[in-house]
């Protein structure tokens, strides 16, 4: 059984993964203990809230991120998650990101619609990797934010649209590390087959 680690960092819907790794066959402990992330077969990087908060509360593990990110072993970020594997946001003021991923974190542009972006919406696929193993093009998945992610195309793994075109995923060059912005967890059978696929590249 592969060994998954969720981060805890003081800022993540954990016990929702921690269900959705379980029913995908993983043994999934949450922890902020170094050793443990390091020793992991899997990292999961959560985050509800703001970017600023949440690399604030994350500067006593990016020695422990990135060793484990060097490693080569995978890991994924959800939702704030996956805005702060990347470069620099401009959520309250331009704050720097993990830098694991290049690109910005923006809010959405002034528009009719809605923000938070919140809802079920399609995503497209823009190149295959084992995270998107038999999941079809256009499908639905749950999104909850108000920023978006603005990255290279060659780090983007799907797209989707709400006023503007944006990054639903991401992936780093060496292919390890995964970002989604929406919520695998909140996604149905779609999302478990994602959360599934992960376990099966640890």
């Amino acid at each position: 059984m592969k060994k998954i680690v969720i981060i805890d960092y003081g800022l993540g819907n954990l016990r929702s993964v921690r269900k959705g790794l379980e029913h995908a066959g993983a043994d999934v402990l949450i922890s902020s203990d170094p050793s443990e992330i390091l020793s992991a077969d899997g990292v999961i990087l959560p985050g509800v809230g703001a970017f600023r908060d949440a690399m604030k509360n994350i500067q006593g593990l990016l020695d422990t991120i990135n060793g484990y990110v060097d490693s080569g072993k995978p890991m994924l970020g959800i939702c704030l998650g996956q805005q702060i594997l990347m470069s620099r946001s401009e959520e309250g003021g331009h704050t720097k990101g993990l830098g694991l991923i290049e690109g910005s974190v923006l809010r959405f542009p002034h528009s009719d619609l809605k923000v938070p972006h919140m809802g079920w919406n399609s995503i497209g696929m823009t190149r295959q990797h084992p995270f998107f193993e038999g999941i079809p093009d256009n499908t639905y998945v749950y999104f909850v934010h108000s920023y978006y992610v603005d990255t290279a195309q060659s780090n983007a793994l799907a797209l989707c649209e709400y006023g503007t075109k944006f990054a639903a995923s991401v992936v780093n060059n060496a292919g390890n590390v995964i970002g989604t912005q929406f919520h695998p967890e909140k996604s149905g059978d779609i999302g478990l087959r994602m959360l599934r696929n992960f376990v099966n590249m640890c």
